[in-house]
């Protein structure tokens, strides 16, 4: 069986989507699965023992391009796909398969697209998770609701990469003898998921205090933020922290992550490419939901406010207060990480 995937465009979701990929190897032992989608989660799918080839989406996102997806579609007959699944819920996502005469097309209902999916899901909300939705995808529509919910899932995996590990580590002059904590301060979703970077000052002040290092990551549109938690530092604590913000490829911060004994971050992409490298994480939550989308793994603490109005799920505070993230002290946030690193079966996580 040859299988199409139609991914989709964040990094967070990408790595999600790896559980609908395990189910289907379960299902499907010998099949071979490509992935279609945007160059930036390229590095994320070569890192899926499950992907047979990844392949680069030349639309950008949120381009329409009806001739674009055409060609793509018409080039990719010739591949003879048995079943494409269809992740993102727009009509244009789901146009490629069409085209490319895939027998079988697979997705949630969304905009316009009846006659574009032949096997159309009708309500996505009968799930709670993201990544349950993903999974069900693998299943009948008949056996689905009682075969699929999040007990059953597998968390994602991705594969390090360790002699790429050791030379980023020695690159940066990072210590693979100390303990190495990561903080990752940015959230390309919006303001409204990213906790204060003079709370992420305070947390790197305690975590140098106790003998770690801390590595910040993030890409060039988060070097402010991070250069803000530098600036807070003191001269002896900035030697123990080095901001990898912008400075570091996809691949790299996988790799980087997966050396972190613990990873402190907003709901974010890289939150969930740390908890599929298997590292422990403290995760921040403000405008968005760890019901909708939480860590995928079992070594996890999850902090928030109880504040009436979250989640809102919005980029931006529509109150203008952000209380949802500037009431969570990091007091609390340290609490959390002291008692998840105390739990005897997460106390040792290998670097």
């Amino acid at each position: 069986m040859k299988i199409l995937i139609i991914g989709p465009s964040w990094v967070g979701d990408m790595v999600m989507s790896q559980s609908l990929y395990k189910r289907l190897k379960d299902h499907h032992p010998d099949a071979l699965i490509d992935v279609l989608a945007p160059a930036w989660c390229k590095p994320i799918i070569e890192r899926m023992p499950e992907i047979h080839h990844a392949i680069e989406m030349p639309v950008g996102h949120g381009q329409f391009n009806l001739s674009e997806r055409w060609n793509l579609g018409k080039s990719l007959r010739e591949e003879h796909y048995d079943h494409a699944y269809v992740l993102p819920n727009s009509a244009k996502s789901a146009l490629i398969p069409l085209f490319a005469k895939i027998p079988k097309r697979t997705g949630w209902k969304g905009e316009l697209r009846f006659g574009l999916l032949n096997d159309l899901r009708p309500d996505r909300k009968v799930f709670q998770y993201m990544v349950e939705r993903y999974v069900a995808l693998a299943h009948t529509k008949q056996a689905m609701l009682s075969e699929v919910d999040i007990e059953s899932v597998s968390n994602p995996a991705l594969n390090v990469d360790k002699e790429n590990q050791a030379a980023c580590l020695q690159r940066f002059g990072i210590a693979s003898h100390s303990p190495i904590i990561g903080l990752c301060p940015g959230a390309e979703f919006g303001p409204a998921k990213r906790w204060p970077e003079q709370h992420y000052a305070y947390i790197a002040k305690q975590l140098i205090a106790e003998g770690n290092q801390v590595c910040l990551f993030g890409g060039p549109k988060d070097k402010a933020v991070t250069e803000s938690i530098v600036s807070a530092l003191s001269e002896h604590q900035k030697s123990m922290c080095f901001d990898l913000a912008g400075e570091t490829s996809l691949v790299d911060a996988v790799d980087l992550l997966a050396a972190c004994h613990t990873v402190f971050s907003n709901d974010s992409g890289l939150m969930h490419v740390a908890a599929a490298v298997n590292s422990n994480i403290v995760a921040i939550y403000g405008s968005s939901s760890p019901m909708y989308t939480p860590p995928l793994s079992d070594k996890v603490r999850i902090v928030n406010t109880d504040i009436k109005c979250r989640p809102c799920f919005k980029r931006e505070c529509p109150l203008g207060h952000l209380d949802c993230l500037n009431k969570l002290m990091p007091q609390q946030v340290l609490s959390a990480y002291h008692d998840l690193i105390s739990t005897p079966r997460w106390k040792d996580n290998e670097i």
